[in-house]
């Protein structure tokens, strides 16, 4: 049978991931890989983790590990979380955190939550490609949000009333953003919170890569910068989106929402309606995980990602020919390489496949009108310096190939 006629108008906007695509390149033999952003298994805390399981499955805790739960998750885990929250200048309890499925599931509820077709969402060129297909399902236009730039909200506004819709909220990851790495200063911050303000919308705050900063002077979170303006966080817009993916485990699935209490009231109904709770027994172990050793964890990462971004930095600045030029994270995952004009993200991907055996991510799929030809994403998670530097350098040939054939 031929469902395509009777799939809803939105299935049209559901596309296939290409980094999802991509992670199939890992199995391989012989491609030195800098597609998927994803942490390196070898650095995951396996033991603490297995130790966390046999509490939580306990004569005394099994019961409740293995059995339904409440849709706002584990308490213990939401309790903690608030403790950390305060830390980051965010003063909440535990009714102002919801447990997701990742903090991509967060996404998709945010985007179910607040957009109706044909609403504005003000997204950065590029942006985070899982969000883009978290949002497409609920068919809204997109605009380009430039938090330092001389846009007005009226500007917005207009052009959000003239596509038959208005600016619900601007999504950005203000630290080391995926895909770019690059962090918005405090000014912009700022200048984001005054233009939500001016346009009545939300602010989704997508924090994965939040506890990743290497070098350089931390900045308040913009939920934390809004708090020391209205003082309560039921009277912020902003909502954080958190995850354990990028620290502890990506497998375990457990991210949260810390927000005013009445958009966790209604995600809460999204949740009962979506999967009813996040893993009970995975939250448990996070928690156990968390609560013993969260810090001492993410210095381990910090010492291991610095020393990776560093080596891949110094091969770009060593083999890349003129004319390419690449972001200079301060933490995160990610470098972005901006090719000169003419050259193919996509067509380039294809040659170092076959010549060089490097994989990467095309910069295309990250822009939501479909522009950036000329870019890709190198992640330098999951690769020891040695083989950075080796696969920069295979990269660079290819690169120098294609310029010279320009």
């Amino acid at each position: 049978m031929d469902f395509q006629h009777i799939f809803a108008s939105r299935a049209s906007r559901m596309k296939a991931s290409e980094i999802r695509e991509l992670l199939k390149l890992l199995e391989q033999p012989g491609i030195i890989s800098f597609a998927g952003g994803i942490p390196d298994p070898a650095i995951f805390p396996a033991a603490a983790f297995k130790e966390a399981y046999q509490d939580a499955l306990s004569a005394e805790k099994q019961s409740t590990a293995l059995q339904y739960s409440v849709s706002e998750g584990y308490l213990p885990l939401r309790k903690w979380l608030a403790q950390q929250m305060a830390k980051l200048g965010v003063d909440c309890g535990p009714e102002n955190i919801l447990i997701t499925s990742g903090s991509q599931q967060a996404l998709d509820y945010l985007g179910k939550l607040f957009l109706s077709p044909n609403d504005t969402a003000l997204i950065n060129w590029p942006t985070y490609l899982g969000a883009l297909g978290a949002f497409n399902a609920y068919e809204p236009r997109y605009d380009r949000l430039q938090v330092n730039g001389n846009r007005s909200a009226a500007d917005y506004a207009a052009e959000a009333e003239a596509a038959g819709g208005r600016v619900k909220f601007a999504y950005l990851s203000a630290d080391f953003s995926n895909p770019t790495g690059e962090t918005v200063d405090q000014r912009g911050r700022e200048n984001l919170l005054a233009l939500a303000e001016d346009l009545d919308c939300a602010v989704i705050e997508d924090a994965a890569y939040q506890s990743l900063r290497y070098d350089g002077e931390a900045i308040a979170p913009i939920l934390a910068l809004e708090m020391a303006r209205k003082g309560d966080i039921n009277a912020c817009r902003t909502v954080y989106c958190g995850s354990f993916s990028k620290t502890l485990s990506p497998g375990l699935r457990v991210g949260w929402v810390c927000a005013a209490a009445p958009v966790i009231s209604q995600m809460v109904l999204l949740k009962q309606a979506g999967d009813l709770h996040s893993s009970t027994v995975n939250q448990m172990a996070i928690h156990h995980v968390a609560e013993s050793q969260f810090d001492s964890h993410v210095a381990k990462l910090h010492s291991a990602y610095s020393a990776r971004r560093d080596a891949m930095l110094a091969a770009l600045h060593e083999f890349m020919p003129e004319g390419v030029s690449w972001t200079r994270p301060e933490g995160g995952m990610f470098v972005w390489i901006t090719l000169p004009v003419g050259l193919n993200g996509a067509d380039l991907l294809q040659r170092a496949l076959e010549t060089v055996k490097v994989a990467f991510v095309p910069g295309r799929a990250f822009f939501a009108d479909g522009s950036g030809e000329n870019t890709i994403r190198l992640s330098f998670s999951c690769a020891d310096e040695a083989t950075i530097r080796e696969g920069v350098q295979r990269l660079a040939s290819v690169v120098s190939a294609e310029i010279a054939a320009q």
